[in-house]
């Protein structure tokens, strides 16, 4: 493991999906699955996100299309949540979504629609706590 890549690829993960959720991945990790956790920590948040040809933002919206077009709505609802935290508003994700479900498929676009209104209502509970 290149030590240098896996904790620039730390820093970028705590700051787009947060460091709260990111530490308990790395802290909770097993024998089994910390490899995994290594290798996404260092290939993909340290190799790819740092690279300068594109801005986080941008690289969130082509995440969250990508993985509506997989279907894999644990990594839409944490994706969503770090497209927010890169600067993305909600308009913004409703067109990625509207735009995916041409592309990708009308139902593909409704789990990822409800995924995202779960995490907005999240958001707004946490929110809410912590006046």
């Amino acid at each position: 493991m290149d030590k240098n890549r896996f904790d620039e690829g730390l820093e970028v993960r705590r700051g787009v999906l947060g460091a709260d959720y990111v530490d308990k991945s790395i802290n909770n990790a097993t024998d089994f699955n910390r490899p995994m956790q290594e290798l996404v920590t260092e290939y993909c948040w340290g190799e790819i996100w740092t690279r300068p040809g594109l801005p986080r933002k941008t690289r969130s919206i082509i995440n969250l299309a990508m993985l509506t077009a997989l279907n894999r709505p644990h990594e839409i609802k944490l994706h969503v949540r770090g497209a927010i935290n890169n600067g993305i508003t909600k308009e913004e994700i409703q067109e990625v979504f509207l735009q995916t479900a041409i592309y990708c498929g009308v139902p593909a676009a409704i789990d990822s629609f409800r995924i995202a209104q779960e995490v907005f209502n999240e958001i707004e509970m946490e929110k809410e706590n912590n006046k």
